[in-house]
């Protein structure tokens, strides 16, 4: 009861959020517990800035054909899709219609190129069909990964100014989810011709994306539960290094083991590491689906997103966890 009104009063006078509230009232009933004082918690450090705009694009040329040129090839039927991308429209398109248009392009000359119509144009427009089509392959998965790096509803996701997730976001990421895996999908299948690519779908995917920088709070939450974690184990090891620790424990060490593992803060971090485990795990098949990034998205996934690199958000939480479990296990192990 005490840690569920010591919670309450945080939100209340402008703290955090429900989860740093949870956390400190977790490290607060620990410290009483253990005889010691409550710890000073300390503020956890901010995400990295995401990669400038110039350092997380990829420089495509740009595809120089006079619309004669365009229109020799009018079997494979490209003509209007030109025009309309050279038109004042088609040139201040966001990143996404760039795409669909590079796909759509991409996807005409490759079929034409594989009919019967380059055995019927002249040799300078049989070379210039496979040039184009050439070309046009090599720079798709450029082109999509510039459409996703481009756009503001990606980028937002890493904004620095943001807040660390808060428990009941399930249904958020679930949602955000969705977008997810189907950009995934999109950059697998962007070869196929079986594949829906309709403008609206992409859209609508990447609004969902704009409503919440949802990437920034699953690791600003990580790293709030890290530092916390970390300042709890700090009491648990004072306790285990003291060797008349267990006389100033409330209860029996098994029994507070029992106590803590079932406090909303122990409920949350068990929300906290499925979830983030799912969303970084979606993030990292998307990139992993997408050509190998530019050196300082590279570094940036490495440090923020990785599943495996210890310094990175996720894996430092892991281990601050498993610290805690193993704090817990050895002083329920002594104080029996």
């Amino acid at each position: 009861m005490a840690g569920l009104m010591t919670a309450a009063l945080l939100v209340g006078c402008g703290g955090s959020g429900e989860g740093e509230a949870l956390l400190t009232s977790y490290q607060r009933d620990l410290a009483e517990a253990l005889g010691q004082p409550a710890p000073q918690p300390g503020a956890p450090i901010n995400i990295g800035a995401f990669p400038e705009r110039r350092e997380r694009l990829f420089e495509i040329p740009e595809t120089r054909e006079g619309m004669l040129d365009v229109y020799a090839l009018r079997e494979c039927h490209i003509t209007s899709l030109v025009a309309a991308r050279n038109n004042q429209l088609g040139r201040v398109a966001p990143p996404s219609q760039r795409w669909i248009y590079e796909l759509e392009l991409w996807r005409r000359l490759h079929d034409c190129w594989h009919s019967e119509v380059p055995a019927a144009l002249s040799e300078n427009n049989r070379d210039r069909l496979a040039r184009l089509t050439m070309a046009k392959t090599e720079q798709l998965p450029l082109v999509s990964w510039n459409t996703l790096f481009d756009s503001d509803e990606w980028t937002g996701s890493f904004s620095r100014a943001s807040s660390p997730l808060e428990p009941d976001s399930r249904d958020a990421i679930d949602e955000q989810l969705a977008a997810i895996e189907w950009l995934h999908a999109a950059t697998l299948n962007q070869f196929s011709q079986e594949w829906q690519h309709a403008s609206s779908t992409l859209e609508g995917h990447l609004d969902t994306l704009r409503r919440r920088p949802l990437t920034a709070e699953v690791l600003r939450a990580l790293l709030l539960a890290e530092q916390r974690l970390g300042e709890a184990n700090a009491l648990l090891e004072a306790s285990l290094a003291d060797t008349a620790s267990c006389r100033p424990l409330a209860e029996a060490g098994s029994e507070l083991k029992s106590l803590f593992q079932q406090k909303p803060a122990a409920e949350w971090l068990d929300d906290l590491e499925a979830q983030a485990n799912h969303w970084l795990g979606a993030i990292d098949a998307l990139l992993e689906s997408h050509v190998p990034p530019p050196e300082a998205v590279a570094h940036y996934r490495d440090r923020w997103l990785s599943l495996d690199n210890p310094a990175a958000p996720l894996p430092a939480f892991l281990a601050a966890r498993d610290r805690h479990r193993r704090h817990w296990q050895a002083l329920a192990e002594r104080c029996e």
